[in-house]
């Protein structure tokens, strides 16, 4: 049985135990969300050497780093490294979005060094294989795609995103309002092209009951991906966008009907003023299904700083609802990151998690920040410094003030606001 058959009997798992301790709540909490499809615990039957991960309703909100080669980059090396920096930074969960070198060794690299909960996007691997054999991704079979995600649920993978919602009905309602950027998805991009190149149905779609056989012998939490996501503020909220959205609702019941647990992707690029809308949406067509989001990205002008730009889309989709914030880094639509944008990307999202769980009042949250400003007001710099989402930085910026005996930090020294108070 799956964590969510599990749950609907009332049998209190090891894994449900282990993320009551982890949030601070008591494990009928995490049965009964699990049971609800508001909760869901991502770790693959075949990957028992990470701590189980519980997302949703009523938990602190989590991150997730994506990492990965491409064509340009292969450093298997490289990428290993990324995965320690972004769980050493906070990252709950990490996605191997590698499409350049041998994807098979990769993915089980990442998996054996990975302490944290894995994600793939099996399409990406499927591309790749087909066009190793010289052939257009438009010739992949329908076996091709699924013999791709079986290998990756043997392997351990525990959650995939499946862009299910790419359907030649959704891909209509894009096409006819039209966009300024289109497709910007990988995988939905390649789905639709598949789709029109052999008149077909999305095969994800199509054989949908196929993928939930997979993602039960597994229990694989099934991430049922944005494909047709706004990735410019202009097509937010678009006939394309809701119309996969409905669709991801109806297989999001559908999954919870045979035993399999599943979350949702959202958008992409939205103006401020329609993240809170676009989550309650999303929580109303999809019955509470956790919700995974791309940042939001709240403007479209800031290259170079995406991972500010996405914290603060990030921090409002929390606490509107978001359960999963996927991070980004500095390095978004300019370049493969580096360590350095990765750590910071992970960093940002961290702020915005937190911002979001003190607005959804998670246990913990508001007395973190109570006992920063207790430390501040103490002049207790050690205890700032373990407070501090970013230690390191902390402690690396810190620069306490000579001249007014270390009480106070050099910007205001003597003049210091809360020691001239004690005066």
């Amino acid at each position: 049985m799956t964590q969510l058959e599990k749950a609907r009997k009332g049998i209190i798992t090891e894994e449900m135990k282990i993320c009551a301790t982890e949030e601070g709540v008591e494990t009928d909490f995490i049965c009964r969300g699990i049971a609800e499809g508001n909760i869901v615990i991502t770790r693959n039957v075949n990957h028992k050497t990470i701590k189980p991960l519980a997302i949703g309703k009523g938990l602190r909100t989590k991150i997730n780093a994506n990492i990965g080669t491409s064509k340009d980059h292969t450093d298997l090396e490289l990428e290993l490294d990324k995965l320690r920096i972004a769980v050493s930074a906070g990252a709950d969960a990490v996605m191997d979005l590698s499409t350049g070198g041998n994807l098979a060794e990769i993915r089980k690299a990442v998996i054996k060094t990975s302490s944290v909960a894995i994600g793939t996007v099996p399409i990406y691997q499927a591309a790749v294989k087909i066009i190793e054999k010289k052939k257009a991704i438009s010739e992949m079979s329908v076996d091709d795609i699924f013999e791709v995600i079986e290998e990756n649920g043997k392997d351990g993978v525990d959650f995939i995103t499946v862009h299910c919602g790419v359907t030649r009905d959704s891909v209509a309602a894009l096409e006819a309002q039209g966009r300024v950027l289109g497709i910007v998805s990988r995988g939905g991009s390649m789905t639709a092209n598949w789709m029109r190149c052999n008149n077909k149905e999305n095969p994800l779609y199509e054989y949908y009951d196929r993928l939930l056989e997979i993602a039960y012998n597994y229990d694989i939490v099934l991430s049922l991906g944005d494909g047709l996501r706004p990735g410019a503020i202009a097509d937010a909220t678009d006939q394309g966008q809701v119309s996969e959205l409905v669709i991801l609702g109806k297989l999001a019941a559908r999954a919870r009907q045979a035993g399999v647990q599943v979350m949702v992707e959202g958008p992409g690029h939205v103006p401020i003023m329609e993240i809170e809308a676009n989550i309650q949406m999303q929580k109303k067509i999809c019955a509470g299904a956790p919700f995974y989001v791309l940042g939001p990205l709240p403007t479209d002008i800031a290259p170079g700083y995406d991972h500010i730009t996405s914290a603060i889309g990030g921090a409002i989709a929390g606490a509107a609802g978001a359960d999963f914030l996927c991070y980004v880094t500095p390095a978004e639509h300019l370049r493969l990151p580096t360590l350095a944008d990765v750590r910071e990307g992970v960093i940002a999202a961290k702020i915005a998690a937190h911002i979001a769980d003190i607005a959804k009042n998670v246990k913990g949250a508001r007395e973190r920040d109570k006992k920063m400003s207790l430390c501040r007001n103490n002049f207790d710099w050690q205890g700032q410094v373990d407070l501090s989402l970013d230690p390191e930085r902390t402690s690396e910026l810190l620069e306490k003030s000579k001249s007014a005996n270390e009480e106070g930090c050099t910007m205001c020294g003597e003049f210091c606001a809360i020691k001239l108070g004690r005066k």
